[in-house]
């Protein structure tokens, strides 16, 4: 099984990708036979979209290499920041190009949605229109989770949700995932 995980986020110490990344080293616990890939959005970095943009440089390159991970998946894990109550300008340009190739985005894949930030919101908003729009766009959300007071509840050194509500949680919403 592949599962490809990211944080929907351009920070280099972006708290999303830690996430993403704990809740995919989880699935390749759960599975030995798991392969996961964590992307990072900074890789896929190209000009704010737009028509007339698109039609003078037609689908960027690196909007293909993320549909093409993306569809060779087995699931997929994103884990959102939250901007101003909604997500943040590189995933959305990412997912805007994306979309342009084909507006099934996720190609029917599973998917867990998580969000997470520094304070007791947990990034709740985005995560809600996240999962509201993901099977517009062929995704099946099997789980979602959003976690607050990110530096409260995760362990920096050794890479986990260090609330044992919340791992459980997430652990539960791993599985259900993988199902």
């Amino acid at each position: 099984m592949k599962v490809i995980a990211f944080g929907a986020s351009s920070s280099r110490k972006s708290i999303n990708k830690q996430l993403a990344a704990h809740a995919a080293n989880l699935a390749a616990q759960s599975n030995e036979n798991t392969d996961i890939e964590v992307l990072d959005l900074n890789d896929f970095e190209m000009p704010i979209f737009s028509q007339d943009r698109e039609e003078e440089l037609g689908q960027p390159e690196a909007a293909k290499t993320f549909f093409k991970k993306l569809g060779e998946s087995d699931a997929i894990i994103i884990s959102f920041a939250e901007h101003n109550g909604s997500y943040t300008a590189a995933y959305k340009n990412l997912f805007d190009w994306a979309s342009r190739i084909d507006q099934k985005v996720f190609q029917n894949k599973p998917m867990l949605l998580l969000a997470t930030s520094p304070g007791p919101g947990g990034a709740g908003s985005v995560l809600a229109a996240a999962k509201g729009s993901a099977p517009y766009f062929a995704g099946e959300v099997k789980a979602s989770l959003s976690i607050p007071s990110f530096y409260d509840n995760f362990d920096m050194e050794n890479s986990r949700l260090n609330n044992e509500e919340f791992q459980q949680q997430l652990s539960t919403a791993v599985t259900d995932l993988l199902k």
